[in-house]
């Protein structure tokens, strides 16, 4: 398994030439065909689950070779604990909304094989290191998504693909200003980040390059206020593509943070983020549950939900505490799998009902029991309760953020009313009291939506128990990494 995360990488854009050479018209063959091509990059993530070296800080499974000799750009790969839980979850999430996809009837071909470019595409983000080749993964994701939104999408799919696409862009250019300075500031120029690292941001303009990356990778998150592409982005966007944009490509902006701006940039990390990072997470986690609290839309108020979700990891980035980052990383892993979970319910009524108002429900309850049991451990374990999930990575967050900002911890802490409060608004609505006679004929949930979902379930309530099983891979990296922080902290003292 010397090339491990290069296969994970390679097999679905490989794969997408296998589809694309499939007959146009053959939808199930070229449908089976993408899935199994998400197999094998599911088995090797679960065997770098059981086969990761959990005491190693450093990165494991390297792959080093020079690329472009004469700009000393290289092929170089690996995983450590920061970027493992991702890849697993990436390879999971992409395995699952394959068979979530197979209900999509138009350019079938086309579908399946933008899904499969933009697999590979987000295996290759979590696994470089080379800046380089980082950025060529970041903007080869643009293409897919882009088109995945624009022709896949609903009535205003042409509006939300151009601005997710620009808004990205935007924060793409900042991006390739910082990397283009830490090129040429190098002593000997490269895009290697582990030499970058050994630089300990000693380069020109450090601080305003943190906050152009920060900038740059807060519009992936959505962080107030470059959010607006989100909710739009679902909206019109396929069920599965809003599984991946939520599950996979909004962890990546925090992904980048604790990569680039943390590990290449400590010292403006500890200068501009101690204050500024933990208000700005204590005002999204707020700001997106009232947000969500307002929507009819039952797709809009999850994708307001995660922006809600998410500040708690920007928070628990900016304690700078073992509880408070191993949460926030934790909670990246937890957040994925239950608006995974969330975003694949909506659109399983939608293809019922062929709507999402909220309103327009009532009393599903006695229609479809099955279906209401798997929404309402979706939505408790989205609300932080006790026993699944979200309640372990939320609790080690506000544990960590207490001891550097009780007044914001106490303010992020009581937020859990106000997500409570939109969840279970929802669950009345939709769930109970009297059937709605319009709807007394919508079928069960299926088999096959039992199946994209069960796997996340079962994630969902082991991690509310055992949460070791995801700690374990990451805690010597992250401490190793908040180490290095806090000594840049501590020098500015």
């Amino acid at each position: 398994m010397n090339h491990i995360l290069t296969y994970m990488t390679f097999i679905p854009i490989f794969g997408m030439l296998v589809v694309l050479s499939l007959p146009s018209k053959a939808h199930n063959l070229i449908r089976w065909t993408a899935a199994g091509i998400t197999v094998p990059p599911l088995l090797m993530a679960i065997w770098l689950f059981v086969n990761f070296d959990r005491a190693e800080a450093g990165f494991q499974y390297v792959e080093h070779y020079r690329w472009i000799p004469s700009f000393n750009i290289e092929y170089f790969v690996g995983v450590d604990g920061i970027s493992i839980t991702m890849l697993l979850l990436t390879a999971l999430l992409s395995f699952l909304c394959m068979f979530a996809s197979f209900g999509i009837e138009k350019a079938v071909k086309g579908y399946f094989a933008m899904f499969l470019l933009l697999d590979g595409a987000m295996t290759g983000v979590f696994v470089a290191l080379d800046f380089f080749l980082f950025y060529i993964f970041w903007e080869l994701m643009l293409l897919p998504m882009y088109f995945l939104i624009g022709i896949w999408g609903g009535p205003r799919r042409e509006y939300a693909a151009i601005k997710f696409f620009l808004y990205t862009l935007a924060g793409s250019v900042l991006m390739l200003l910082a990397m283009l300075v830490f090129y040429f500031s190098a002593p000997v120029h490269t895009f290697d980040m582990t030499k970058l690292m050994a630089l300990h941001g000693a380069v020109p303009y450090a601080h305003v390059l943190w906050i152009a990356l920060f900038i740059g990778f807060a519009i992936k998150i959505p962080a107030f206020p470059f959010h607006t592409w989100l909710p739009d982005a679902h909206v019109e966007a396929p069920t599965a593509i809003s599984v991946i944009l939520a599950g996979i490509l909004l962890k990546m902006g925090t992904y980048g943070i604790l990569r680039i701006n943390f590990g290449i940039l400590p010292q403006p990390t500890a200068d501009l983020s101690y204050y500024f990072l933990g208000a700005l997470g204590t005002f999204n986690i707020v700001y997106g549950a009232l947000c969500a609290m307002a929507q009819t839309d039952l797709k809009k108020l999850v994708a307001y939900s995660s922006i809600s979700h998410m500040g708690y990891v920007m928070l628990g980035m900016a304690s700078f505490t073992p509880q408070g980052i191993q949460g926030a990383v934790l909670q990246m892993f937890n957040h994925g799998t239950v608006t995974a979970m969330l975003f694949l319910l909506v659109g399983v009524i939608y293809d019922r009902a062929h709507h999402r108002d909220i309103d327009g429900f009532g009393g599903l309850a006695s229609i479809m029991p099955v279906y209401t049991g798997v929404t309402g451990l979706a939505f408790f374990a989205a609300m932080g309760l006790p026993g699944l999930s979200a309640f372990i990575s939320e609790v080690l967050v506000l544990l960590g953020a207490w001891q550097k900002y009780p007044g914001l911890t106490v303010i992020s802490a009581s937020a859990v009313v106000l997500t409570a409060g939109y969840l279970l608004w929802t669950l009345q609505r939709m769930f109970l009291g009297k059937a709605n006679e319009k709807y007394l004929t919508l079928p069960e949930i299926g088999a096959r939506e039992l199946f994209t979902l069960a796997p996340l379930a079962v994630i969902v309530v082991i991690l509310g128990f055992y949460p070791h099983a995801v700690l374990d891979l990451m805690s010597a990296s992250l401490n190793n990494l908040n180490a290095l922080v806090l000594a840049q902290r501590i020098a500015l003292q």
